[in-house]
């Protein structure tokens, strides 16, 4: 026996029909919101002033697994941050943790 599952996708602002699924987060709460290629370029539209003056934060994903505030970063990345750190003339442990202010002075950076 054959079946065949359809998802049709409903806007949730006007009732319509809707063609994406659109994630975002503020405050802190993650969300997702179903619209029409109108909604969804009225949403993004109203979003851009914002984002373009913002700076990224860690990934959803990230702050699930409980990493929101730190950067877990490789052997290679945290060589090139105490490097760049040491000819900036930032002091910077030679083992350990990064302090986060001279990880987001490297960010910044790049």
């Amino acid at each position: 026996m054959a079946k065949q599952i359809q998802e049709i996708l409903i806007d949730d602002l006007d009732g319509g029909e809707a063609n994406e699924t659109v994630s975002f987060a503020i405050d802190g709460s993650s969300y997702e919101i179903d619209l029409s290629d109108l909604n969804a370029k009225k949403l993004r539209d109203a979003l851009t002033p914002f984002v373009q003056h913002a700076r990224r934060a860690g990934t959803v994903s990230a702050r699930r697994r409980g990493r929101a505030g730190s950067r877990a970063m490789t052997r290679e990345k945290s060589s090139e941050i105490r490097q760049w750190a040491k000819a900036h003339g930032l002091q910077v442990s030679e083992r350990g943790r990064i302090a986060s202010t001279i990880v987001e002075k490297y960010e910044q950076a790049h």
